[in-house]
Parts: structure tokens; sequence; C-alpha cells
């Protein structure tokens, strides 16, 4: 039962990124639509059974951090649908539960140093797109220089979380 469970995350974390990042580039407003919730359900799926896998093998804390990043993945999910400017709500509150979620994975010393690396960059860049929200700013998911600039490290740490579980045993 583990391999098939390992399978999926591995299938999560891979449609995650790729439609993640491809419904960032996308123009048609329903097929970003389409390519986020494709990215919201991967993520999801695959970060609630990382909670459990971390769970189960006395990972608390990084545990609890696939649980919070399963959370505000979530809360992304229910925005998909609105226009751009709409949505700055949900990805603000989404932002933040990623930063946390990225520290909680990345500060204990369960991956290698570059997954950790990569995962408090994505945190702080995300924590940073939050606070401008918080402000005022109206930062969309589309926004360059941040948020734009925290997805390629979020999803080294996605393949940092594969190449995890690809080489246990």
């Amino acid at each position: 039962m583990k391999r098939p469970l390992n399978a999926v995350v591995i299938v999560g974390l891979m449609l995650g990124g790729i439609f993640g990042m491809a419904g960032t580039f996308v123009g048609d407003p329903r097929l970003r639509a389409v390519f986020w919730a494709i990215d919201g359900l991967g993520l999801i799926v695959a970060t609630a059974i990382l909670a459990l896998k971390h769970f189960r093998s006395g990972n608390d804390a990084v545990a609890a951090g696939f649980l919070v990043y399963c959370i505000g993945e979530s809360v992304m999910l229910g925005g998909t649908a609105q226009p751009l400017n709409a949505m700055v709500p949900t990805f603000g509150a989404g932002s933040a539960m990623w930063a946390a979620a990225l520290l909680m994975t990345g500060i204990p010393r369960r991956f290698a140093i570059w997954v950790r690396v990569v995962s408090i960059i994505a945190a702080l860049i995300f924590a940073t797109s939050f606070a401008e929200i918080l402000w005022g700013k109206p930062v969309l998911p589309t926004s360059s220089p941040l948020p734009g600039l925290g997805y390629p490290f979020m999803i080294l740490a996605y393949c940092g979380w594969i190449w995890t579980m690809v080489r246990e045993r």
C-alpha cells in the first residue's frame, strides 16, 4: 500500500508544479481556472498524504507543515474561478499559509539542505507578498516580481520532496 500512495504523492506534486506554473502564464481566465484547479487538487491530495506519512514516522513538525500546506492550498482553490483582481483576499490568505507551511517543512532537518533552503526562500517571498496585501497593495497571483519569484523556489521544494520519496526504500 505504501508504494501506490508514494506514486499518488509524486503525481500530485508534479501536477501541482506543472499546472500551477502553466496557469500563471495562461491568458484565458477559464483555462487558468482549470489549470489552477488541477494544480490545487493535486497538491491537496499530495500534502494530505505527506502529512499522514510524516506524522506516522514521528516527524510531527513536518507533518503539521504539510497539513498547513494542504489547508492553504484548499483556500487557494476557493479562488480559482474568480477574476484575478477578486482573488487578492484568498491569494493573501493562501500565501500566508504557504509561507508558514514552507517554514514548518523547511526548518526541521528532515530534508536535504538544498530542499530546506529553497523552502525557506519561497516562504520569505510568500510572507512578503502577504504583508504587501495586508498593507493594501493589490498583489495578484500573477504579479511580478513578487509573488512570481516565489513559484520557482516552491516548485524546487516539490522536486526535493519528490526526490526524498524516490530515495526512500
